[in-house]
């Protein structure tokens, strides 16, 4: 019997995201194939430390705090109380937003060698800023909406009449390193507009302002690197107490929002979203998985609104659901984009990074 891989699953994390980072990795830690991996639970406080952890929760114990191995060859992990070393064969991070889904975590993992599951570097970054996704998106000929955006250091100069005038009412008020609608705020009036401004900037450094897109909230799940594959979109169907999909409708009302998995399309519409999901997730430079966000209008109009590049894994998370919707199921699932990671990462060994002149 070949031997089982070790998997560490980690998750927390210094991000307004932490929360809903354990909840999903409950379920990758559940269903991940006991049979085939030894799943290892480390897991990073809202201050940033490392720990070895026994269950999938927000307690840590100064006793099971981990210090990184700073090697190339087997890079891992050192348990400061027992003094037993973890160099697992692989991470899973399900790590949501900053420091986890930014490129921070790729890199460190990158740089001591170890494989991970989900895009590397540079994807990731892009993938994290909605202003640096937008410009490489509409780069490549993909339809995003109207925006506008300014930096901390630029505030006095942000106009609600000037914004009202370009983008009309109402429109969008989005941090631009954020996911789960934290910073998100939809602006119908200049009161709107003051509040929004001083939340945004309370979380991040950067504004984006959008105009506001009337239409249907869909989502496309992607998984592949060589030939990407999309699934059939879904769609969420938000209740209407709220003005659209916020954090509080994600995550803390379960009346707030019905998931449509598949949504009901046409095919003509169902085919040019799944093209221009993967397009998007190429040209964001994606690898293994990621769920794509978009709007379609009334009029047929296809929008992407953003991709998460470690979409949640939570029970009523889209990804995993509509990839259960093909008939692959939660654990398949894991072993897929685990088995791909591997595969991606043992094929760019090959890369050298000796050169000799002579």
């Amino acid at each position: 019997m070949d031997k089982k891989l070790t998997v560490a699953i980690l998750f927390g994390g210094k991000s307004v995201e932490h929360q809903i980072s354990i909840n999903s990795a409950k379920n990758v830690f559940e269903f991940i194939d006991k049979e085939k991996y030894t799943p290892v639970l480390i897991g990073i406080s809202p201050k940033g430390e490392w720990f070895l952890k026994e269950e999938v929760n927000g307690n840590f114990d100064i006793k099971d705090s981990l210090k990184l191995i700073l090697n190339t060859e087997k890079g891992g992990f050192h348990n400061n109380y027992s003094g037993e070393t973890i160099t697992p064969d692989l991470v899973f991070p399900v790590l949501h937003g900053t420091d986890g889904e930014d490129g921070s975590i790729q890199g460190l993992l990158k740089v001591i060698n170890i494989p991970f599951v989900g895009t590397g570097v540079l994807g990731s970054a892009v993938s994290m800023s909605k202003l640096y996704s937008k410009r490489l998106l509409q780069a490549a000929g993909i339809p995003i909406s109207k925006y506008v955006f300014f930096d901390i250091h630029e505030r006095e100069k942000i106009s609600f009449q000037q914004l009202k005038d370009e983008l009309g009412l109402p429109f969008m008020a989005k941090a631009a390193n954020l996911g789960s609608s934290v910073g998100v705020h939809k602006v119908k009036s200049e009161e709107d507009f003051d509040h929004a401004v001083a939340d945004v900037f309370n979380f991040d450094g950067t504004i984006i302002f959008e105009q506001f897109v009337k239409g249907r909230e869909l989502e496309c799940a992607v998984i592949g690197n060589e030939q990407p594959q999309a699934s059939l979109p879904g769609e969420i169907v938000v209740s209407k107490d709220y003005d659209f999909y916020t954090y509080e409708a994600k995550y803390l009302d379960p009346e707030a929002a019905k998931l449509e998995i598949p949504a009901v399309v046409d095919e003509k519409s169902s085919k040019t979203i799944q093209e221009l999901s993967v397009k998007s997730y190429q040209a964001l430079k994606c690898e293994d998985f990621a769920r794509v966000d978009l709007f379609l209008k009334e009029n047929g109009d296809i929008i992407i609104n953003e991709i998460n590049t470690i979409p949640g894994f939570t029970n009523s998370s889209m990804f995993p659901m509509m990839w259960k919707e093909r008939g692959i199921s939660f654990t398949d699932l894991i072993t897929k984009l685990v088995e791909m990671a591997l595969k991606r990462f043992e094929r760019n060994q090959y890369i050298s990074n000796q050169f000799s002149g002579n």
